[in-house]
């Protein structure tokens, strides 16, 4: 057994309703604000082809204040600007996002732009030549944000908000505790409304969270349990959505895995696997033929190959956990790790864990390196990146 270094947890204020019309609760949670004009965002999908506005909307009744319908996927810049330019019109004082990851991340960079003045360029995340990742303290207060699930995303409960610069293809990175949700609803019907595809991929993306996660060096028992329980509702539920796409009670406990990562989380210090965020992000902003849950498939055992050396520990703990550690030694149980989790990735979920698999051309491997390079997650990583041929070298691996 482990012994217990000393840790901090924190935690911040959260109502999550979930369940059969658990829509009906926003209503109230607006009004726990005392909030007069509150604001949608959502994506076109969700705008036309599911009921859920007009839910919102007859459930919000003189609350409701306008709706953006022109959430992209990824939070490209020019949506996110058009977004902060129609809450700003319609005179939002809380925001209600609704969808998946890209809705959550949208919504949260909205409430920045309204609040902070400056360019975004001028308010992200800097990289100082040299030097370590520098993010700029946004001090301006913050209307609340209500989120409105139809997939699980790990973007649920984050201070982080990056979007999409379309000029360079780089993400522009902002930091606001603030903007964290106030409340969740996980409405079992708006849940079914996201298609299979869709729901197994963002759910397939917070399991390689969940996976590193819980092979993190420095683990403290009350974010365990929470990584413990998430493995095991994401190890059951992800199949069934190849088997059983509309099993409700599936959704929801993908969505409580994803939040439960998140919680244990931020409860944690120290992340190990930065590699694997960082090499993922570049590759979903890269390739729009490669999805988000694919990006991940393709770089969660490969990160962990490579910092097998330094988290071994984690490694062959994730092993037992997973079922494959039982009786060996540390080295050993640490190497059957991401052996057990591309396959499942491969076999049980049918998605790629080569990037020749993705169709990502071998020409592009430096191109990957170099931006991977200036993402903020790589220096979270436990093994040190020196220079960007240790990139090239893993993803010529991963070809």
């Amino acid at each position: 057994m482990e012994a217990v270094k000393p840790f901090r947890y924190r935690s911040f204020p959260l109502s999550i309703h979930a369940g059969k019309d658990a829509l009906d609760e926003l209503r109230g949670e607006v009004d726990r604000h005392k909030a007069k004009r509150a604001f949608v965002v959502c994506d076109k999908s969700v705008a036309h082809n599911t009921d859920l506005i007009a839910r919102i909307k007859a459930n919000l009744d003189d609350r409701f204040a306008g709706l953006f319908a022109g959430v992209e996927a990824s939070s490209p810049l020019p949506s996110v600007l058009e977004g902060t330019a129609a809450a700003r019109e319609a005179r939002a004082d809380l925001i209600v996002a609704v969808g998946g990851g890209s809705a959550m991340v949208t919504a949260r960079a909205i409430i920045i732009l309204l609040a902070e003045k400056g360019d975004v360029h001028e308010i992200c995340t800097q990289y100082p030549p040299g030097g370590a990742p520098v993010s700029p303290r946004l001090m301006a207060p913050k209307i609340p944000n209500i989120l409105v699930l139809t997939t699980p995303s790990t973007a649920m409960t984050r201070a982080g908000t990056a979007i999409m610069d379309t000029e360079s293809r780089h993400r522009l990175e902002l930091f606001d505790p603030k903007t964290r949700p106030s409340a969740m609803i996980w409405d079992e019907d708006a849940l079914l409304s996201a298609p299979a595809d869709l729901y197994l991929s963002t759910a397939a993306s917070a399991l390689s969270g969940i996976l590193t996660g819980a092979a993190a060096p420095r683990m403290n028992p009350i974010s365990h349990a929470d990584m413990l329980h998430a493995l095991r509702l994401s190890l059951e539920s992800l199949p069934l959505m190849r088997s059983d796409p509309n099993n409700t009670t599936a959704r929801v406990n993908l969505v409580a895995a994803s939040f439960l990562s998140n919680r244990a989380l931020d409860g944690m210090r120290g992340r190990a696997f930065g590699i694997v965020s960082s090499l993922g992000h570049v590759i979903d902003t890269l390739y729009p033929n490669v999805s988000h849950g694919d990006s991940h498939s393709l770089t969660t055992a490969w990160g962990m190959r490579f910092n097998q050396e330094q988290t071994s520990p984690g490694l062959a703990r994730l092993a037992l956990a997973l079922g494959v550690g039982s009786g060996l030694p540390e080295s050993e149980a640490a190497k059957r790790a991401p052996d057990f989790i591309d396959d499942f990735y491969r076999t049980r979920l049918g998605m790629p864990v080569r990037l020749r698999e993705a169709e990502i051309p071998q020409q592009d491997i430096e191109r990957i390196a170099h931006d991977a390079m200036g993402d903020f997650y790589l220096h979270q990583n436990a093994r040190k990146v020196k220079d960007q041929s240790e990139l090239v070298e893993l993803l010529r691996q991963m070809w």
